[in-house]
């Protein structure tokens, strides 16, 4: 089922068989055991050449790819990422947390996930631009807003999502809601580029409420994030408007900490994302470096101090059992995964033990917390095929009730099939496994996918 050279998705996998086995589910509903060995191999996986040419006028290479993970209940629905340590493992890792993640939206939505191994840093606008549209030359027959709507991840903004809309659209001629995270001139939604990042404060304040009983939610909580592309950009700003102090933000060369009390402001996000808009590093700003401390190669896990929440809002794994315990010791209560998979397997152990013993933090699993993202890309889905755009406050307000629905759905899943901790704070970690779990699978059930 699982390859010795796929570790990425092996770890995925061995999560949801995890929390499923050691559950109570299968003794209850013994007939689900069945979906196991199907929804773990993708209905389709797709690799494919693209060709493009350099501004030097040179024929160059790159792999495609496509999952099409699991439709059961609905289009295969996630991102495309651009950025060279692309490879099936990751690939198939992001397209079957998406399943689960998807399912939790409650939203008709399948998952699947693709990307290239193509490395937009150091190219110009044109090369990302003629890179897009190869890259759509084969990608757009497999998909379409009935059978596969791709979105944005790493190294896939806006402008390649536009690039490649275009040229779907001169492809198919035809205009249709196939891709998510379009301009709001060509079928995007209000709040999309916010979503990921606000859904995972919505989420660990729902976290803070049911733990602590308290209205006061985020406010004066000291926040870690690391991470400096939309989401942890959007998540940053959302914790300062809730009046919460953030600490930390990072990049692929290190990580920025905040020297005053008062954390970092409004304006350290709006630089970070000039630069990220030009493909830049934090370390291009002395502006930045030289107001707040920058620690080259670092993550900043052991290096903020005494934090309340962390938001790992990076990449996968970022979170090792080291730094879980690290952040246990500064005073770290609340996790809540921005990015996907965001703690190791380690790290994970860490924040489940310490939940169970009353002493540590409460954990949240990207594929609950940053479900934001995918959930506004569904109501995108629905508003392109009602030919209509909902307002920023209607598609905010729907996004605060997904994310609730979400945290309920994972809080009552555990609460019905797993064991409590000693402080009875529910796993979200299982809890979120099993109830993305049962949807699909009952999915499953009802249209006997696993003939």
């Amino acid at each position: 089922m699982v390859a010795p050279h796929e570790p990425e998705f092996d770890q995925a996998y061995k999560e949801i068989i995890s929390s499923v086995e050691d559950s109570k589910l299968f003794n209850a509903h013994p007939e689900l055991r069945r979906v196991l060995p199907i929804i773990s191999i993708p209905e389709r996986v797709l690799q494919f050449r693209v060709t493009w040419e350099d501004d030097q006028g040179n024929c160059r290479v790159n792999t495609g790819y496509r999952v099409q993970f699991n439709s059961a209940l609905g289009p295969y629905k996630g991102g495309l990422r651009f950025h060279p340590s692309v490879n099936l493992s990751i690939l198939k890792f992001l397209g079957f947390e998406q399943i689960f993640k998807n399912a939790l939206t409650g939203l008709p939505m399948g998952g699947g996930k693709g990307g290239s191994d193509f490395d937009p840093k150091g190219k110009s606008d044109s090369e990302i631009r003629r890179f897009s549209q190869a890259f759509m030359r084969q990608l757009f027959r497999y998909i379409g807003p009935q059978t596969d709507v791709p979105a944005g991840d790493i190294g896939v903004t806006g402008f390649v999502v536009n690039a490649m809309f275009g040229e779907y659209k001169r492809l198919r001629d035809e205009y249709s809601g196939v891709l998510t995270g379009k301009h709001m001139l060509t079928g995007g939604s209000n709040v999309r580029p916010e979503a990921t990042g606000f859904g995972v404060v919505y989420y660990v304040c729902h976290m803070i409420q049911y733990a602590s009983k308290s209205t006061k939610g985020i406010t004066g909580k000291r926040v870690a994030i690391s991470g400096s592309g939309n989401v942890a950009q959007y998540a940053a700003l959302k914790c300062m408007e809730l009046g919460a102090v953030v600490k930390s933000l990072s990049d692929s060369k290190g990580a920025l900490i905040a020297t005053s009390p008062e954390g970092l402001t409004p304006d350290v996000i709006y630089k970070i994302q000039e630069l990220k808009e030009k493909r830049l590093a934090i370390t291009d700003s002395l502006e930045l470096t030289n107001k707040h401390k920058f620690i080259a190669g670092a993550r900043p896990w052991t290096h903020v101090g005494e934090v309340d929440i962390a938001l790992p809002c990076a990449t996968q794994n970022e979170v090792s059992g080291e730094e879980a315990e690290a952040l246990i010791k500064a005073g770290c209560r609340f996790v809540a995964e921005g990015s996907n998979m965001g703690s190791s397997a380690e790290a994970v152990e860490v924040f489940e033990k310490s939940r169970a013993n009353g002493k540590g933090c409460w954990l949240a699993p990207g594929k609950a917390a940053n479900a934001g993202g995918v959930a506004v890309s569904g109501l995108e889905m629905a508003q392109n095929a009602q030919f209509s755009t909902w307002s920023h406050s209607e598609v905010d307000g729907r996004l605060a009730d997904i994310m609730n629905s979400i945290f309920t759905q994972s809080t009552d899943a555990a609460s019905k099939y797993c064991e409590s901790g000693s402080n009875n704070l529910p796993s979200l970690f299982d809890g979120a496994n099993l109830a993305g779990f049962i949807r699909v699978a009952r999915a499953m059930e009802a249209i006997a996918d696993w003939w």
